[in-house]
């Protein structure tokens, strides 16, 4: 038994002394460690890249025009569909025509009868024209007759007038359709009592074809834009106009793209942004008015810009983006980015890395900051 014990301690001093003797192993890629681990890399190339901004808005009819009554009467028919299109001088309601039948037949008796006088009248100063050269009457006299041939001259005119007022009153009573577009609902019926320019409308038109989209963006993104495009950093990418495109509420594209047509001239104290309008073609109706949407606005033209596929950033404990790149010796080194926004599935970076540098995408849970890697170029989207 006590040889057994004895033996048993021998073979634990020996395991220790075993044990004593191991060294820790160095990191891959390190001197002394495992090989270089193998990195998947993409190296950058400056590119020409469309300046895209997505911004929220709202879109909002053409033309809007409120129907109202210009002559006072009772509807006798409305003679449209509510929610259908209506052409431009087409037809809305009938307002009841007696009265102004009869007046327009009481303007014209009332010009013939003054046509009739005039007649009397010319005729009068003609004849007394002849006399007072005969010098059988006195100058007096034919004065008086070329006046009142005068007088009934005027009230011809005035007969006429009143004529015109009374068919434009007449033609009033068709109420007519001052924009083509789509006609909402009737805010009358048949039987009901209108008057003359009264404040609230019988319908409201609107014209959907084109449409207009407005979105709102910070005077401090706009700015800095205007700076850009000063310093050559960016190219117009119209001379006249910006090019839009439109991410409907249900997230699916816009088929028509539009184009950006002015902004506010002065900045929202409340909210410091500028309000942008821009214009849609909407052949299928497809935009309605009070639609929630979101604007793709290309505001200029990066000839040199640099994109990192997002996979390749990550954040370091500040929450600053990093990327990890393969610098000399085949050694990684970590670079903190400056970023200006996301275009596809990549990052637009500004500051820490440049053209020709290889960022690292595959393989970033291997590797750490000074570690020696084998790098292999990947294809994008694999």
């Amino acid at each position: 038994m006590k040889k057994l014990i004895a033996l048993n301690g021998c073979l634990a001093a020996l395991l220790l002394l075993a044990g004593c003797g191991k060294k820790p192993a160095a990191p891959a890629g390190m001197p002394g460690g495992l090989p270089p681990q193998e990195v998947g890399v993409v190296t950058l190339a400056a590119e020409r890249v469309d300046i895209v901004t997505e911004l929220p808005g709202r879109t909002a009819a053409f033309r809007v025009a409120e129907v109202r009554p210009q002559v006072s009467g009772i509807i006798l028919k409305r003679l449209f569909t509510e929610g259908s299109e209506v052409k431009e001088g087409q037809q809305l309601y009938q307002i009841d025509p007696a009265t102004y039948q009869a007046a327009l037949e009481s303007a014209q008796a009332a010009l013939a009868r003054a046509e009739a006088t005039q007649q009397v009248a010319k005729l009068l100063a003609d004849r007394r024209q002849k006399l007072v050269n005969s010098r059988v009457i006195s100058s007096q006299d034919y004065d008086d007759a070329h006046a009142g041939y005068q007088q009934a001259v005027a009230d011809v005119s005035a007969a006429k007038a009143a004529l015109k007022t009374a068919e434009i009153n007449l033609v009033y009573t068709k109420v007519l359709s001052p924009i083509s577009g789509r006609i909402g609902r009737s805010m009358m019926t048949e039987g009901a009592l209108v008057t003359s320019e009264q404040a609230s409308p019988l319908a409201t038109v609107q014209q959907i074809d084109p449409i207009y989209v407005d979105v709102t963006q910070s005077s401090a993104q706009l700015l800095r834009l205007q700076r850009e495009l000063a310093a050559g950093q960016l190219k117009n990418a119209d001379e006249q106009e910006a090019t839009a495109r439109l991410i409907l509420e249900d997230g699916t594209p816009f088929a028509e793209p539009g184009k950006l047509q002015f902004s506010e001239v002065s900045v929202d104290q409340g909210t410091g942004s500028v309000t942008l309008r821009a214009v849609f073609p909407n052949p299928n109706r497809i935009l309605l008015p009070g639609m929630f949407v979101r604007a793709m606005i290309t505001g200029g033209i990066s000839e040199q810009a640099i994109l990192i596929p997002q996979k390749g950033v990550t954040r370091n404990p500040r929450g600053e983006p990093v990327a990890m790149v393969v610098g000399e010796g085949n050694r990684i080194e970590v670079r903190t980015l400056k970023t200006d926004r996301v275009i596809n599935d990549k990052w637009l970076v500004v500051e820490g890395v440049k053209a020709g540098d290889r960022v690292v995408l595959e393989g970033l849970q291997k590797i750490g900051p000074g570690a020696e890697v084998r790098p292999v170029e990947i294809t994008e989207g694999k």
